[in-house]
């Protein structure tokens, strides 16, 4: 019987439909647009309403488990509302359709609880309010890139290598690495093995809000934040400075801060799960590398801006049908020449600039452009017969990935993208300095490239007529 995932196109619900597609498992992914759907090789997307109770009963037929991730925060103020009348609708929805069990991911904590956490503690409650039996996760901070709550910490901690904070740097919280929850997640579907009720999940470190933030920049090679502490709760105050340095969503941001004055740990010794829980300086290592393996490959569908402390950056320019073949071979041509990347004196004047930061970049072309082979002072992370993404971590501002891909088609076109994951404060501030030089660069760039495919066409139609 297929499992359903409502809330799929958020960041716990795509992780969880890919994870459940590579185990087998039949996912319908549910949400409100389709486009936004995950997809897979075992994977149907519906585009629903969860506050449309008959809609989401129809399609909830035949559904064994239903995953709820749904919540209203990013809608403004009134989210505690409609996250009740949604978590209703849903729960009415799913005793219709004959759903055998609800997965349902909430909130740790206790006493004096923010509107946030209370809220989410109580769509546990109106879940089961129908009978079907519920088994709600409570979770506080997840370790992993695109978890809002791991976004600001890395943004907060990256650009603000000195901070004025109020004591809810000192509230405590339990961090859960991201593929712990899933491991949690998949496993509360086995009725066998986990008993309807609520179950506290968390990793094995206990640490104050302080603590994750000194891990963090350990983990990512900065220096130790320098944090002075006032004996002040004010998350207000608080919401003002984070929402200068961070772009995550206002409202959404607001709504966590305000729940930093609640402890976040496990009480509940009890755990059905059996998942070998991951120390947070891993977690925080392999949300930074499984990131940085994930942008090599998806940097072209990247959008302006930042996306989880990513900085991209893209152009295309057109091409001549004939200029695809000659694009193709220059591909296969990079390396050793800065004249390849189309401005070599701009080259030239950021490998000077690098130096003075302690960088050695030097020029290599290899044998074969192949996955692993060094291009200059790149590595080849992702290749094909029409597209290359190089990767470097040599760059004092942080890791950085160029990428180029050929379309073909009636209208061919070249597509060049940049990336930047900036490292610290400086990283951030080279980036903002030279975004404006790179949106006149990279489209020169990209002509350049188109240039030099022209003649390399020409080349080859030369030879094919010599022949």
């Amino acid at each position: 019987m297929t499992i359903a995932v409502a809330g799929a196109s958020g960041y716990v619900g795509q992780r969880l439909v890919a994870a459940l597609d590579a185990a087998g498992e039949p996912v319908l992914a549910l949400g409100r647009h389709l486009d936004s759907l995950p997809g897979g090789g075992s994977v149907r997307s519906s585009a629903v309403d969860v506050a449309d109770t008959a809609a989401l009963t129809g399609v909830l037929d035949g559904v064994r488990t239903a995953y709820y991730l749904v919540h209203a925060m990013a809608g403004g103020a009134d989210f505690a509302d409609r996250d009740r009348a949604m978590a209703r609708s849903f729960a009415d929805a799913a005793a219709a359709a004959g759903v055998r069990r609800i997965v349902y991911l909430g909130g740790l904590g206790d006493e004096g609880l923010s509107e946030h956490l209370e809220s989410r503690q109580e769509v546990g409650q109106l879940l089961a309010g129908t009978g079907v039996p519920v088994v709600e996760l409570r979770a506080a901070v997840v370790i992993g890139s695109g978890s809002i709550s791991f976004e600001l910490l890395r943004y907060l901690t990256e650009r603000l290598p000195f901070m004025v904070c109020p004591r809810w740097v000192r509230t405590r919280v339990q961090p859960i690495a991201e593929s712990d929850l899933l491991a949690c997640l998949r496993q509360a579907a086995d009725e066998d093995r986990v008993p309807p009720g609520v179950h506290e999940v968390g990793g094995p470190d206990v640490l104050t809000y302080e603590d994750l933030m000194q891990l963090y920049a350990r983990v990512r090679g900065l220096r130790r934040r320098r944090i002075v502490r006032v004996p002040l709760l004010s998350p207000r105050l608080s919401s003002y400075w984070v929402h200068a340095v961070t772009p995550v969503d206002r409202a959404v941001s607001g709504s966590l801060i305000d729940s930093l004055r609640n402890d976040v740990v496990v009480t509940r010794a009890d755990s059905p799960f059996d998942v070998e829980r991951v120390p947070m300086a891993e977690a925080i290592a392999r949300a930074l590398d499984e990131q940085r393996d994930r942008v090599a490959h998806e940097v072209f569908d990247f959008a302006h801006g930042v996306v989880d402390g990513v900085f991209n950056l893209s152009t295309s320019v057109e091409m001549d049908r004939g200029e695809v073949k000659g694009a193709r071979l220059d591909l296969s041509r990079c390396g050793g020449d800065l004249h390849w990347y189309g401005w070599a004196w701009a080259w030239v004047l950021r490998i000077w600039l690098g130096k003075l930061f302690g960088e050695e970049l030097t020029l290599h072309r290899p044998d074969t452009v192949e996955v692993g082979a060094t291009v200059d002072w790149w590595t080849v992370a992702d290749c094909g017969d029409h597209h290359i993404v190089l990767y470097t971590d040599k760059w004092f501002c942080g890791e950085a990935w160029l990428g180029y891909r050929i379309e073909g088609g009636a209208e061919p076109r070249l597509w060049q993208v940049g990336a930047l994951r900036s490292k610290g404060l400086l990283g951030w501030a080279y980036w903002r300095a030279v975004y404006p030089i790179h949106l006149v660069v990279f489209r020169v760039m990209a002509r350049k490239q188109t240039r030099r495919a022209h003649a390399l066409a020409r080349k080859l139609a030369d030879r094919a007529d010599a022949a």
